[in-house]
């Protein structure tokens, strides 16, 4: 028995979605420890976006993509009905609502980030053994200074303290965590970006006005945006972190599907138009 390679395309398709669906629990788990770093106390609601703005964030998208899934290739025009399209419609309200919560979360770890002071008096990140500090390994990843490792992390003579929180990391290490917490807030800024475009672009297809200078503007714009989010996915994999890495590969990846769905939409839109023209010439 012979696959047909459109089959091939869309169980590909769809295991990319499954992988970005998983990717909300390889978030929770890894912001989850670091919130018993900087919410010793607990998590309280207020500061739930602060603690877990990725995997906020990463849900949303996941489901704001099977909505643009469902709307550029599942659904027919003839299942759009007032009932359907207003669930469609609360779903993305409630999605894009979290996203922006989200930005909003990594603009706010980025000022956190930004507000770590010198720790005065120490010299020597053994000294702190005792006292339960940890030491901020990357962005969200913190280990506790024990006898065993505190000489492993830095031979710098001066520290910094994430503000607030017995966390410790050298200049050049905060340094690269100020990078990774700024790209974040940018990446998660352009890709508002792109689906502003996407629904402008769905919106038109549905009218049938998706075409001309308009398409063109549309393609031009995108470019510039996915060239962005590739290259944060290179500085990513630069910087060793393999799940962020991992995860911007695969909602590219992703959001060809979409546009290819939206490509397959308007040549199917054309299809028909020409069908019934010539119907009506006959």
């Amino acid at each position: 028995m012979s696959i047909s390679s459109s089959r091939l395309f869309q169980l590909f398709k769809y295991i990319v979605y499954a992988l970005l669906a998983f990717n909300v629990y390889v978030f929770w788990a890894e912001e989850f420890l670091a919130a018993t770093v900087q919410f010793p106390d607990g998590v309280r609601l207020a500061d739930m976006i602060d603690a877990y703005a990725a995997t906020i964030d990463t849900a949303a998208w996941v489901v704001l993509l099977l909505m643009f899934e469902l709307e550029t290739y599942v659904l027919e025009d003839t299942h759009f009905s007032p009932a359907v399209t207003l669930t469609l419609q609360a779903v993305r309200v409630l999605c894009y609502t979290f996203i922006v919560y989200a930005f909003y979360g990594y603009i706010v770890n980025l000022a956190f980030i930004n507000q770590a002071g010198s720790l005065v008096g120490v010299s020597d990140l053994c000294t702190l053994v005792t006292d339960g500090w940890s030491y901020a390994v990357d962005l969200d990843e913190y280990t506790a200074l024990t006898a065993a490792n505190c000489g492993t992390f830095s031979d710098a003579g001066t520290f910094q303290r994430l503000a607030g929180i017995t966390a410790v990391v050298d200049s050049a290490g905060l340094n690269d965590i100020r990078n990774l917490a700024l790209v974040d807030v940018i990446n998660a800024a352009v890709w508002l970006l792109v689906v502003v475009i996407l629904e402008i672009d769905v919106r038109l297809q549905e009218r049938n006005r998706f075409d001309g200078a308009i398409l063109r503007i549309s393609n031009a714009f995108k470019v510039i945006l996915y060239s962005s989010l590739l290259l944060a996915a290179i500085f990513w994999g630069f910087k060793g972190d393999f799940v962020d890495f991992w995860d911007a590969f695969l909602w590219l990846v992703a959001f060809f599907f979409i546009e290819m769905n939206v490509v397959e939409w308007r040549n199917e839109i054309k299809e028909n138009a020409l069908q019934s023209q010539f119907s009506a010439e006959s």
